[in-house]
């Protein structure tokens, strides 16, 4: 398994100026539906998944107010085409380069514990919970999985709720189901 790379954490509210605060991102089909890639100049910093491409860039917008966006299908070609490869066959791993600063220090000490459960596997809010040290935040955990910008490559669909059902996926329960199912295929 391939561990992605993050960088140092800035503030959630941090703003750059200049060049290093413009997004490229472009849209995709996929088995599970359209997925928007974006990058900045650290990594890749958003991968949503939806079923219209407004809705992705209203997301995309969103989430990075202060930063000029711009369509770069050309230059996005290898991310959508590693990301695409990854939800058809999970067992290929994803190796991107992330682009974390946006998160608050909790929620990248989650996401990193997200990025080291294999394809496959998975966990429970409480579990996820213990291993960072706070029994009682599962709630907490669950936050932080919803706060998740970076579908797949920081992997929140592998939490489970304590009984093992599926729960909340930002993304839909059914596309949650469907990654999962392919993991377990592996």
């Amino acid at each position: 398994m391939n561990l992605m790379q993050t960088e140092i954490a800035l503030p959630a509210r941090a703003t750059v100026r200049g060049a290093a605060n413009t997004i490229t991102y472009a849209i995709t089909g996929s088995p599970i539906g359209k997925v928007l890639t974006a990058r900045s100049s650290v990594g890749v910093c958003a991968i949503l998944i939806g079923s219209s491409a407004d809705e992705l860039e209203q997301d995309l917008r969103n989430r990075f107010p202060d930063s000029r966006l711009a369509e770069d299908e050309r230059g996005l070609r290898g991310d959508l085409a590693a990301i695409v490869r990854f939800i058809e066959m999970p067992g290929a791993g994803l190796d991107l380069r992330l682009d974390t600063r946006r998160g608050t220090p909790f929620q990248q000490r989650v996401w990193e514990m997200l990025r080291v459960i294999p394809c496959g596997a998975t966990i429970t809010y409480t579990g996820l919970a213990r291993r960072l040290g706070q029994p009682n935040g599962a709630r907490a955990v669950a936050t932080a999985c919803a706060a998740n910008a970076i579908a797949l490559g920081i992997p929140c669909h592998r939490v489970l709720r304590a009984d093992g059902t599926l729960a909340g996926y930002r993304w839909g329960v059914e596309r949650k189901r469907a990654l999962l199912t392919r993991e377990a295929a592996i």
